[in-house]
């Protein structure tokens, strides 16, 4: 594979971009409790998570010496910090629904000071560089096809819309930084993947079960709407596994994350926010250009 990045996008930081979450119904994923609450316990794991991100990347500030690489580094910095809030004000909404919010943060707060207190900044870097390759296929895989988020509440949908760009625009920064001063063992980045894909979707299952017992649901409920509900994703014709082939790619020797192509209706969102200034509007637009 050729190393030689092939598909980039400069960061740009787009801030109080408003979203109307409070408009949005507890079931806003076409009244489908378990996948909105999947995407629901996702988004709970993002503010906090960007912070992690940040702090890794910033373990490493002051040995980049590439001006282009420091550039964007504060980028990803600041675009990862209006994720955090906007994801927080998501958060707030499912909070007032009567979920557990703060006993999820506060059990997310201890693993990230555990990882940045007891694992070395190699580490932290390579768990972070992994996990922005998993959110960039994400949003690739949940964005290439309308029928994917088709009964997804218009205004979540621009959310994740809005993360899903950027998350193009910086899903390479970390990896700059692992590979460029990280001097992390080719094991541990292969590993590090592994290890956050595990993580994520196995307390992000966790949450939306939680989640799910608070709407009061009982156990043979939910039961039967996990056996429902994870062939949607995970299935033989799930909507993440379609990402494989991407995802592997990681472990190639001479991977990287420009290899892959950017969205192919990026532009459409782009042009769209800057001729509406609406972050609802350039959402739909972006969805609309999708395949059908």
């Amino acid at each position: 594979m050729n190393t030689i990045a092939q598909y980039q996008v400069e960061p740009v930081v787009r801030s109080n971009l408003d979203f109307k979450l409070h408009e949005v119904p507890r079931f806003w994923f076409g009244g489908d409790p378990f996948i909105t609450r999947v995407f629901d316990a996702l988004s709970l794991t993002f503010p906090d998570g960007e912070r992690y991100f940040i702090q890794s990347v910033r373990l490493f500030r002051d040995q980049i010496t590439d001006p282009d690489l420091k550039l964007r580094v504060a980028d990803f910095i600041r675009q990862e910090a209006q994720h955090g809030i906007a994801h927080e004000k998501m958060n707030q909404v499912i909070k007032a629904q009567g979920m557990p919010v703060e006993k999820f943060i506060q059990r997310l707060n201890k693993i990230f000071k555990f990882e940045l207190e007891k694992r070395s900044p190699q580490y932290n870097i390579a768990m972070t560089a992994a996990a922005e390759h998993l959110t960039a296929l994400m949003a690739e895989t949940f964005y290439s096809h309308q029928e994917t988020l088709r009964d997804a509440h218009p205004y979540v949908r621009a959310l994740l819309a809005w993360h899903a760009i950027e998350e193009m625009e910086h899903r390479d920064v970390a990896f700059d930084v692992m590979k460029q001063v990280g001097n992390v063992p080719e094991t541990t980045r292969k590993f590090t993947l592994a290890w956050t894909t595990t993580l994520m979707f196995g307390f992000t299952l966790y949450r939306a079960n939680i989640m799910l017992k608070y709407d009061g649901f009982t156990p043979l409920q939910r039961l039967q709407m996990n056996i429902r509900g994870l062939p949607w994703f995970f299935g033989k014709n799930g909507k993440l596994s379609k990402m494989s082939k991407q995802y592997r790619d990681w472990f190639n020797k001479d991977f990287h994350p420009s290899q892959h192509p950017v969205i192919a209706q990026y532009d459409v969102w782009v042009k769209t926010l800057e001729d509406t200034g609406d972050p609802i509007q350039a959402g739909e637009a972006f969805w609309r250009a999708a395949k059908d």
